[in-house]
Parts: structure tokens; sequence; C-alpha cells
């Protein structure tokens, strides 16, 4: 993560994502692996690598935008379960994953984690999908 003293998205996310937009607290990024829809969360502090390093009023408003972010993806994609994780083991910078999975979806029922190479999404499937989520959430 940036040393300095503003805050930047971890080259690995940048690497591994789209944009979405931000919200108040996060900036919200669309994995560019089309084997699940998959959403995470960055809180936009810097040097916060887990929940407790935020502030309470900061908490509260990632749980919002947490749940926010989980409704737009459950109503776009129908999903029978979501999976909402805040692991970091990779990423330090704090991020929230939550993903849409399937009944029948290439981990089903376990972690997605390293069950199936990442997929690439076909052409103007992943732009949609920002499209659609930006206009769930309203940004």
């Amino acid at each position: 993560m940036n040393q300095g003293s503003e805050w930047e998205l971890h080259p690995q996310l940048v690497q591994d994502t789209m944009t979405i937009g931000d919200l108040p607290l996060s900036r919200v990024l669309a994995s560019r692996d089309a084997g699940y829809p998959w959403v995470i969360l960055v809180p936009r502090r810097l040097g916060a690598s887990e929940i407790i390093d935020l502030g309470a009023g900061d908490q509260t408003m990632l749980m919002t935008e947490i749940t926010m972010v989980s409704g737009a993806l459950k109503a776009l994609t129908g999903c029978d379960k979501l999976n909402v994780a805040n692991i970091g083991n990779m990423v330090a910078q704090l991020h929230v994953h939550v993903v849409a999975r399937r009944k029948g979806d290439a981990a089903w029922p376990k972690a997605m984690w390293g069950a199936a190479p990442a997929q690439n999404y076909t052409p103007g499937v992943l732009e949609k999908f920002l499209q659609d989520m930006r206009k769930a959430v309203g940004l």
C-alpha cells in the first residue's frame, strides 16, 4: 500500500478490478473474474487493514455500504447466496468482498477461493455489469 500521506488503491486491486464508483466511504470495484459476479468495497482510509482500524462512524458506514451493495448484487443476479468476507491475506489494504454464488457454480457449496482459475468476461458483459451496478447503487 502507498506509504505516502494520501489514500490510493492497492496495485493488486487496480490490476484485478474495474471501478464501479465511490460511495461516501468506499470505492466500489468489480472483479475481472467472470466466474462469479463479485464486488469489492475498499474504504478510502489511509493505513486501514482491518475493520477495527476504522472509527465507529466509519464502521457503521461500511456496514451500510455493504448492505446496499449486497442488496443490489442479489437483485441483479438472482443469486442463491451472497458470500461477504474481509480476508486480506494477499492484500493488506482493508477491502470487503461481496460475491454472488449460485448452486452449481464452479466451487459450490465450498469456498470459491482457488476453486477454479479466473475466467475472462466476454466483450461487453463486464461493462454492462458495471453500468447495472452503478444504477442499482445510485452511482
